[in-house]
Order: C-alpha cells, then sequence, then structure tokens
C-alpha cells in the first residue's frame, strides 16, 4: 500500500466560527506554495465542495463515515492519489453526529479525523472571552483522547491584549496556537437558508478566495499546520457509486447543482456519458439520453422561470413516456404539480408527479436517511436500502403518488417524506449518498 499524504482536519466547536473561510484561505495559500492539496468534506454537505475545489483546483469529496460504507470510504479517500497533503473541513461541531451508531458509523467529522489519522485544528471563536477559551479548547482536544489533535487557530481576536491574554490561556493547557486571526467583518461568506450561496452564484469568488489566502498567510504559521499534518496507507482503490444508466442527462444549473462529487466521479469512472443541460435555459434533456436526472438545487428561487420553460417541461414529458426520469428533493418538486414560493404565488412544474410543495409556510426538514425501496428507481433494485441525507425548507401540501420507499431517519424512525413514483418517473426528497452492501 502506498502511503495516504498526510493530512489535516480543520473544525470548531460549532457551526458560524470562520472554519469555512479557515479552510478556504488554506487550501488556496498551500496551493500558491506549489503544495498538490486534497480537499475533502466530512459529512453529507453538497455546497462546500464546489469552494474547496475552486480554493485549490482539484476536486473535493465528502468523507460520511454514518452514510457511506467501508468500501466506499475507502474508494473516495483513494482519490487522494497523487496529492501531497489531504484537508478535510469538518461539519457542524466537531463531536457533532446522530445519536444511534448505524451500519457505518455516528458520523461526525471526529470520527473521520480518527478513521483517516488526520490531526484536528479546532478554529476557535475566542470573542468575548480570553484564557476561558483554553477551557474549551482543552475540552475538545481532551474528549476523545484517541483523536488526533494538532493545535488551535483563534479566531476573531479584538487586539493584542486580548492575543495575550488568550495565548496565556492555551500555553497553561499546553495547547499549540498555530494562527491568530485578528477581527474582520469582511471576512464571511454569503448566505442563504440551506447555508451558503453556491460557488457559482459568488460575485467574485476567487478574489475573495485570494484575500482569504493573504490574511491566512499573514496571521497563521503555515509551515507549523503543514508540520502537524499525519497519515496513514493508502487504502486499494474501490468501487465508487455504479452509474444507473449508459447516457445521462443531468440538469446543471443555478437552480439544479446539489449532486455529490463521489456519484459523479463514480459515473463517469464507469464510462458513463454525462450530458449536462440547463432548464433555467429552457433547454430540453437530450433525447439520445437513457436517463435524466434531476438534482437537487434551488428551484424555489427560480419557480416562475421552470414554470415558463415550456422546451424543458415537453422534453421531460416525451423522455418519461418510454424512460426513466428520477428527481432529487428541488428536482422532485420540480416533477411535481406545482411549487408555491414563499410569496404564496402557485407555480406549474413538469406535472410527472402530483406533488405539491410549499414554501409559503416554511418547515424544516434535516437528517440521514436511510430508505428501503418499495419499487426499482433508476440503478437500484426494488428492496434496495439505500442512505442519504435530507435538507430543505418545503411545505409537501400534496402527494397522490404510489410511495418509491419506506423512509427512517438516523435513529430508526419513521418519516413522512417516502418520495413517490409514477410510470418510469421517481423522486426523493433526500440525496442519495450510497447504497448499503447486502
Amino acid at each position: 500500500m502506498a502511503d495516504l499524504p498526510r493530512g489535516l482536519l480543520v473544525s470548531a466547536p460549532a457551526s458560524g466560527t470562520g472554519k469555512t473561510t479557515v479552510m478556504l484561505g488554506l487550501l488556496r495559500a498551500l496551493a500558491e506554495d506549489g503544495l498538490t492539496v486534497q480537499p475533502f468534506k466530512s459529512g453529507p454537505d453538497y455546497i462546500d465542495p464546489a469552494f474547496h475545489r475552486a480554493a485549490c483546483g482539484r476536486a473535493s469529496f465528502n468523507l460520511d463515515t454514518w452514510a457511506m460504507g467501508d468500501d466506499l470510504l475507502d474508494a473516495v479517500t483513494a482519490q487522494a492519489a497523487g496529492a501531497e497533503l489531504c484537508l478535510a473541513e469538518g461539519s457542524m461541531g466537531l463531536y457533532d453526529g446522530v445519536a444511534t451508531r448505524g451500519r457505518a458509523g455516528f458520523g461526525s467529522s471526529a470520527e473521520t479525523a480518527q478513521r483517516m489519522s488526520w490531526p484536528v485544528i479546532l478554529v476557535l471563536d475566542v470573542g468575548g472571552q480570553a484564557q476561558s477559551a483554553a477551557a474549551t479548547a482543552l475540552g475538545f482536544a481532551r474528549y476523545a483522547p484517541d483523536l488526533p489533535f494538532a493545535g488551535v487557530i483563534l479566531n476573531r481576536v479584538a487586539s493584542p491584549r486580548h492575543e495575550r491574554l488568550t495565548r496565556l490561556g492555551m500555553e497553561r493547557a499546553g495547547l499549540p496556537v498555530l494562527g491568530v486571526l485578528p477581527r474582520r467583518g469582511d471576512l464571511t461568506l454569503p448566505e442563504r437558508h440551506l447555508g451558503l450561496v453556491q460557488a457559482v452564484e459568488h460575485p467574485d469568488l476567487d478574489a475573495a478566495i485570494s484575500d482569504y489566502a493573504a490574511f491566512l498567510r499573514a496571521h497563521v504559521d503555515l509551515a507549523a499546520i503543514r508540520e502537524a499534518a499525519e497519515g496513514r496507507p493508502l487504502p486499494p482503490p474501490g468501487a465508487m457509486p455504479r452509474p444507473p444508466a449508459q447516457r445521462i442527462a443531468l440538469a446543471r444549473d443555478a437552480a439544479f447543482s446539489f449532486t455529490y462529487p463521489h456519484i459523479l466521479r463514480g459515473w463517469r469512472d464507469a464510462g458513463a456519458e454525462i450530458l449536462p443541460f440547463s432548464p433555467l435555459a429552457d433547454e430540453a434533456p437530450d433525447p439520445s439520453a437513457d436517463l435524466v436526472w434531476l438534482p437537487g438545487g434551488y428551484p424555489e428561487l427560480h419557480a416562475g422561470t421552470l414554470a415558463a420553460a415550456d422546451r424543458f417541461k415537453a422534453g421531460l414529458r416525451t423522455h418519461a413516456d418510454t424512460r426513466p426520469v428520477h428527481g432529487e428533493c428541488g428536482g422532485y418538486m420540480a416533477l411535481g404539480a406545482a411549487l408555491i414560493d414563499k410569496a404564496g404565488t402557485r407555480h406549474e412544474m413538469a406535472g410527472l408527479l402530483g406533488l405539491v410543495t410549499s414554501y409559503e409556510t416554511r418547515k424544516f426538514h434535516l437528517g440521514y436517511r436511510r430508505a428501503v425501496l418499495e419499487a426499482a428507481m433508476p440503478g437500484q433494485a426494488a428492496g434496495t436500502a439505500l442512505r442519504g441525507h435530507e435538507f430543505h425548507y418545503s411545505t409537501i401540501l400534496d402527494q397522490p403518488d404510489a410511495p418509491l420507499a419506506a423512509v427512517a431517519d438516523a435513529d430508526g424512525a419513521p418519516v413522512p417524506e417516502t418520495g413517490s413514483r409514477r410510470g418510469h418517473v421517481t423522486g426523493t426528497f433526500f440525496h442519495l449518498i450510497s447504497a448499503e452492501a447486502e
């Protein structure tokens, strides 16, 4: 076995502490220094990997210890071949996962770091405290004794005196300080209800990341960070997800872009042809495609445009007469009868399913999903157990079609979002991550 490039995992006590800014700045700064960096995202996030790729020029992949079995985790890890350093971004707080151990694990960022032997860099927002921040950091460092811990980056430091006092606490706790970031209000990425805006929507992403890199270069010890990295043997290349068809028409624009990178890499590596098209540009799917796949995204922000996209909807309907069409989350909503936006305006969708969804009264749906298919969907036979993640704010007003699957959360409790099927058309609210091995 070849050695896995040494790596680190950037995490934090909670969301909103600045770890994404640190991650992007480090990726760009290290790449500028001539290092080939392989980015990863711990957990079920489909927005951050696009930012990672923009920062360092290399595709980023999710590592999910709850939703992925060992073989798939090894296959995804093997994408680091040829890199000199791995840098992973955690999700939520370092130890935040699910309550019940699934077939693969709890799904926390700490679990990813332990599995990969990557020391943790803890990004700590020290606003409103000084020496007390060391108690928080020490708790995170000691909570799991076998978790490799590289040190801390102090974020939002108000003054030289604030830095001095906070450093004193870290020295007493025996924790290395790898960087000190002064408070700067402009070092934030624009957000909307699912988190960050998509990378393709940022008005000047490259300039923003360059600014982050310059800021990180001025205030962190890049040499010490590189020295703190550790690794383990690289697993042999494993099996990535198999394509559900040979020629796949994939919706790809600002309304439909949430597809996990390992899914697309698996399809392409197996020789599938990806045929992108834009519903927002009123493009119909390629008529020679074997399958049309509508990923998730933000159709609610473009509902009027989609309702008026007659060529797109006609092409979908023609395809669905004889061949499969599948939608995930936002793509599922677009296949339905109607979508009601937050202003209460009803927009007619493709009508291939009877689903009616509304954003007028928002309801938060978040969490891992395990689905056992009651009927086949593209690439998966009836009876297959799938793992995925659901994250949206829409409310179901009508779901008249037959359910696609029996769906439960990570604790095994049933959820009502069962997906739908009608003819050659299927849809789910969860984003597929993997199929369980038999």
